[in-house]
């Protein structure tokens, strides 16, 4: 016999496995059992640039950096798009709140992002 603990959904759940040959009985499951889960450590927030804008542009939902639209030190109007997430299979513009100039951009493409997440920053 063997034991296995086995994390499903967040619930943890402590198995028996029997090993045998062929007619070898089920595998037997045991009831969850309350363990603390440790929590992922939250993601570092990326290191402020220096010369860092003070207008933060953040994700409005959680997805993939699909395609940097601006570059560093383009001037850019209120709604012009500065980056592209794709979020369930639909690209989703991010863009400008404001009218001003790129002072970072702070993800590349590929990279996943949470809502809320600083994206870029303005002047």
């Amino acid at each position: 016999m063997k034991n296995y603990t086995i994390t499903v959904n967040g619930t943890v759940y402590d198995v028996t496995v029997e090993e045998g040959g062929a007619g070898s009985a089920p595998v037997r499951a045991a009831a969850p059992v309350p363990k603390a889960v440790p929590a992922a450590a939250p993601a570092p927030a990326p290191a402020p640039a220096g010369d860092a804008g003070s207008i933060e542009v953040s994700a409005s939902v959680p997805g993939k950096v699909f395609k940097v639209e601006a570059s560093v030190g383009q001037a850019v109007k209120a709604g012009d798009p500065i980056i592209i997430l794709e979020a369930m299979k639909m690209e989703i513009p991010v863009v400008a709140p404001e009218d001003g100039t790129i002072a970072s951009i702070d993800v590349s493409v590929g990279d996943a992002v949470e809502s809320g997440d600083v994206l870029a920053t303005m002047n």
